[in-house]
């Protein structure tokens, strides 16, 4: 027995070749940047800031994501220059903010999600 080739199979092999690009193409700072703003958008819509509102707030989901953003934000800004990083470092802030105006009861300064990597947010 042996399997022949589907038509169908190729035509999808060559429309997501041709929608995807070779990772080795990618700058650094594109990748850093574009993952930056994937875990920004996440931790809005979990801190309520999305069109869903009050319906997909989860702060501790909000948390972990706006952690793990301070993470990459400060270990990624000598990497990709203040250009880059500037935009980050005030989303990342906005979202530190927004969190703590959403929750019940506020974190001390410094003990915010990702405070530890960042300093204290006030507002």
């Amino acid at each position: 027995m042996t399997s022949q080739p589907h038509e169908h199979d190729d035509e999808q092999a060559v429309g997501f070749d041709d929608l995807t690009r070779d990772i080795a193409e990618v700058p650094a700072v594109e990748v850093i940047t574009t993952v930056a703003v994937h875990l920004m958008s996440a931790a809005a819509v979990k801190c309520g800031l999305a069109e869903g509102g009050e319906a997909d707030k989860d702060l501790d989901e909000a948390r972990k994501l706006i952690t793990a953003l301070a993470g990459l934000v400060t270990a990624g800004a000598p990497e990709i220059s203040n250009f880059h990083a500037a935009p980050l470092r005030d989303g990342l802030r906005s979202l530190q903010l927004a969190f703590r105006e959403a929750s019940v009861v506020p974190d001390a300064p410094g003990a915010g999600p990702g405070e530890k990597f960042t300093g204290p947010v006030y507002s």
